[in-house]
C-alpha cells in the first residue's frame, strides 16, 4: 500500500470539481485535487520514489512498489511556458515523501487567468485502488490525500 500526502496546502475539492475535462473525467486515472493557498509556495513530493517525468508545471514519482503520482500545478499551466515556476529537483532524483520539488506561486497562475486547482492523480491506477480519498476541507501540505493498494 502506498499512502500518498498532498503535496499543497489548501482545499481538497476532488477531481470532478476540476476544470478540465481529462482530469475531471479520471482520464489520466484516479485521486483528488488541491485549490492552493494563493501564496508563493513550494510542491512537496507526496511518495518517496524516484522523479520519472519532471515539467515546470508538473512531476511524476514512481515508488518502489511501482505506483506512479502525478502532481499537475494548475490547468493549462503548460501554456506558461515555465514563466513562475522554479525547480527544486531534478528527472532522476530521489525524493522523500515532504521533500520540496517545484516552487511556484499559485496567485500569479490565477492573475495570468489560470486555474491554479492541482490534480493529484494515481496514474494507471484502478478506480477501486484508492480509499479514503480526500474530496473536500482544508489540508495541509503532506496531509494524507488518499491510499493507494
Amino acid at each position: 500500500m502506498t499512502t500518498v500526502t498532498s503535496p499543497l496546502a489548501g482545499r481538497a475539492v476532488g477531481l470532478a470539481n476540476v476544470p478540465d475535462p481529462v482530469f475531471a473525467g479520471a482520464m489520466v486515472g484516479p485521486g483528488t485535487a488541491i485549490d492552493p493557498v494563493r501564496e508563493v509556495t513550494e510542491a512537496l513530493a507526496p511518495i518517496d520514489g524516484q522523479v520519472v517525468s519532471m515539467h515546470p508545471h508538473a512531476f511524476v514519482v514512481v515508488d518502489q512498489d511501482g505506483h506512479g503520482v502525478l502532481t499537475h500545478l494548475g490547468i493549462d499551466t503548460v501554456q506558461l511556458n515555465g514563466e513562475g515556476f522554479e525547480l527544486l529537483v531534478n528527472k532522476g532524483d530521489t525524493v522523500k515523501r515532504g521533500e520540496p520539488v517545484i516552487r511556484w506561486n499559485p496567485a500569479a497562475v490565477e492573475a495570468a487567468g489560470k486555474s491554479p486547482i492541482s490534480p493529484i492523480v494515481a496514474l494507471e491506477a484502478a478506480p477501486d485502488a484508492l480509499s479514503g480519498v480526500a474530496e473536500s476541507g482544508e489540508m495541509t501540505a503532506g496531509g494524507e490525500l488518499f491510499v493507494w493498494s
